[in-house]
């Protein structure tokens, strides 16, 4: 069945930088292009970065546009989220999602920016 996986989450000061891994299974990992959301406490979840199946393509929020770069490994059936230059706004729970014949979501994890 499909499986992702994230991790690399945290607890980071302002400034820092984190990487996020999404590791997926279950699908043709590289015939599917991938993105990451992210749900900051309270509020909706919001798209932040999507890449191509081949990962030649990479789209970005406005907010995160020039801090985030996402990437993948389709060897290793794996899409990133670099995060540099972290803000307190940035914390969120981050999931990766891919759309097959139905959308799969990971079970996400906590990405905490503080002082």
């Amino acid at each position: 069945q499909v499986q992702l996986v994230e991790s690399g989450g945290g607890l980071v000061q302002p400034g820092g930088s984190l990487r996020l891994s999404c590791a997926a299974s279950g699908f043709r990992f590289s015939s599917y292009s991938m993105k990451w959301y992210r749900q900051p406490p309270g509020k909706e979840r919001e798209w932040v970065a999507g890449i191509s199946s081949a990962g030649v393509s990479t789209n970005y929020a406005d907010s995160v546009k020039g801090r985030f770069t996402i990437s993948r490994d389709n060897a290793k059936n794996t899409v990133y989220l670099q995060m540099n230059g972290l803000k307190p706004e940035d914390t969120a729970v981050y999931y990766c999602k891919a759309d097959l014949s139905r959308e799969y979501w990971g079970q996400g994890t906590q990405v905490t920016v503080s002082s």
